[in-house]
């Protein structure tokens, strides 16, 4: 699966938007992950997971660079995000299935922040985007 030249603009388009509320975008996206999916704190006994803790906008700050990582490497995600992906699969030994729960809690979390910007083909778009993140993050599991 690869993006369209289309659908790399509307990701590098959005970006900046995105980026400049990192913390609150990422925070906000863990607590809608603990909260409709509350298996996924198991991974997180170290943490403080309440809403608005500093462990959760520290945490969700990396999750959002890290996709920033991918994005400002769009053309090689696999090859930004490797050591990420090998941390996930051999030492933290994360259910691949998670990182498809938090892909759908950012979508919500980014729509609900820029509403006017996600339109059908920014859903599509960055859908897609995530996909590849996500899968990127589980190809260490095979």
């Amino acid at each position: 699966m690869s993006l369209t030249k289309a659908e790399r603009t509307v990701i590098l388009s959005m970006w900046d938007k995105i980026s400049a509320q990192a913390d609150a975008i990422g925070t906000e996206a863990l607590e809608r992950l603990f909260a409709s999916y509350p298996q996924t704190k198991t991974y997180f006994p170290h943490l403080d997971l309440r809403p608005g803790s500093a462990h959760l906008r520290v945490h969700g700050a990396k999750v959002v660079a890290a996709l920033g990582d991918a994005v400002k490497s769009i053309d090689n995600i696999a090859g930004a995000l490797a050591k990420l992906s090998e941390l996930h699969a051999y030492i933290l030994r994360v259910d691949p299935v998670n990182f498809k729960l938090l892909s759908h809690c950012l979508l919500v979390t980014v729509a609900s922040h820029f509403p006017a910007d996600f339109t059908a083909d920014a859903h599509t778009a960055w859908d897609k985007f995530l996909s590849i993140v996500s899968c990127v993050l589980t190809e260490k599991y095979r």
